[in-house]
């Protein structure tokens, strides 16, 4: 049955296209947590509250199903196949998610078998990192019109467009989220964003996981300094997919898995007051079926349904989160582990630090031949350690080890120092 609208229509919508960071604020909500501990969601762009959830994007639960469709262009012969440029993506892409969320998530491709023509020469689109708005209009109105002869929008909530690698205007250092501030209409949905991807052949470690994070509302977690020289790791390090898919431990902090549902409402702990509170910390990596390091040295297993988060609020829109990081599933080669601990901020914008590492060994580093940013490479508390938390007078001791590796650990909130 042939479909029922019009490539003109699409045309006219992207002819008004947002820049990459720019997005309506929350005023779509569904509420999520009622835990006090829970910043509100501001309207920051991705902002870190997790009140509520933004409905303007997708929520990663359940099976999710995505679409590839390849672009060559006139002035090019591709030299790879679509099959060999989605097996660059997937099915790593797709285990990276069903890791991280406990199997509670799955990511499912329908990548298209073969290549779609764009009219113009890939030059054409003065493709880069910090792209003309009108440009980038231009690619994606061409893209829309090539694709609406094949694709049924309507059955994917993930779109990914994958230009030819090996045409002489792809920038790779371009690939990014596109989002809509007038949503493109078509097969009776609105679709709000579009993950273009401009990668090499093979591409970087991760980097479709990464812009498909901010199709499920998460924030740049790097640092992009403002002559484009100097390191882009220092808020986070290695400690999430969001700041670096390079990194040694690119697991999703546990708040980001609070906030996108993954985690159940037991197994975040909103610690306040003066007195000392002792829990058990289980290794954020462990779910069902993931083995963990145990006490003696060996795999242990049935790990997956304690507590993964704990939370000392710091102020309106502040938190300081703990959690435990291990040497398992998507952290299998982090550098150090111990119990991580990090700010959060609800009113900081995407890129501008809305999570910091702080570093409980702030005068020596590791890891330096392989880490992106060394200094945070040993940031966790390690076993039989203390540390008070510099400026927050919260204080955090890692006590021990249970026999399944489980983290008992004492956050005492105390006083602002």
């Amino acid at each position: 049955m042939p479909k029922l609208r019009s490539t003109a229509a699409v045309c006219t919508t992207l002819s008004a296209l947002a820049a990459t960071s720019i997005l309506g604020g929350p005023a779509a909500a569904e509420p999520f947590s009622t835990t006090p501990c829970a910043l509100h969601r501001t309207d920051a762009h991705h902002s870190e509250g997790a009140d509520t959830w933004n409905a303007d994007y997708t929520r990663p639960t359940g099976v999710l199903d995505a679409v590839m469709v390849f672009l060559s262009f006139p002035d090019a012969a591709p030299r790879t196949t679509p099959a060999e440029l989605a097996a660059d993506h997937f099915p790593a892409t797709s285990r990276y998610y069903e890791q991280a969320s406990y199997g509670r998530f799955t990511l499912r491709p329908h990548p298209l078998r073969h290549w779609l023509r764009m009219p113009h020469p890939s030059t054409a689109y003065a493709i880069k990192r910090d792209w003309d708005v009108d440009d980038r209009a231009a690619y994606l109105r061409d893209a829309f019109a090539v694709a609406d002869k094949e694709v049924d929008f309507s059955r994917y909530r993930v779109v990914y467009f994958v230009a030819d690698p090996d045409a002489p205007g792809v920038d790779s250092d371009a690939t990014k989220v596109v989002n809509l501030d007038t949503p493109v209409h078509v097969d009776g949905v609105d679709i709000r964003r579009v993950v273009t991807v401009f990668e090499k052949h093979p591409p970087d470690r991760l980097v479709l996981a990464h812009e498909t994070g901010h199709v499920f509302d998460l924030p740049d977690l790097y640092h992009r300094p403002v002559d484009g020289k100097g390191d882009w790791d220092t808020y986070v390090g290695d400690w999430d997919l969001m700041g670096s898919q390079f990194g040694l431990s690119p697991d999703v902090f546990a708040w980001h898995k609070w906030k996108l549902g993954w985690l159940d409402p037991r197994q975040v702990v909103c610690v306040h007051g003066a007195r000392p509170t002792r829990l058990t910390l289980e290794p954020l990596e462990a779910g069902p079926g993931v083995p963990v390091q145990g006490t003696a040295g060996a795999p242990a297993f049935g790990l997956g349904h304690g507590v993964k988060l704990a939370i000392v609020r710091t102020g309106p829109d502040s938190a300081l989160a703990f959690e435990a990081r291990g040497a398992a599933g998507n952290d299998r080669a982090t550098c150090r582990q111990g119990v991580l601990v990090y700010r959060v901020s609800s009113g900081a914008e995407s890129g501008g630090g809305p999570v910091e590492v702080v570093d409980a060994h702030p005068h020596t580093e590791a890891c330096w031949e392989n880490s992106v940013y060394p200094p945070l490479a040993d940031a966790p508390v390690a076993l039989g350690e203390s540390f008070t938390v510099p400026g927050e007078g919260v204080h955090v001791e890692v006590e021990g080890r249970t026999a399944s590796g489980a983290w008992t650990v004492r956050i005492t909130p105390g006083g602002r120092g």
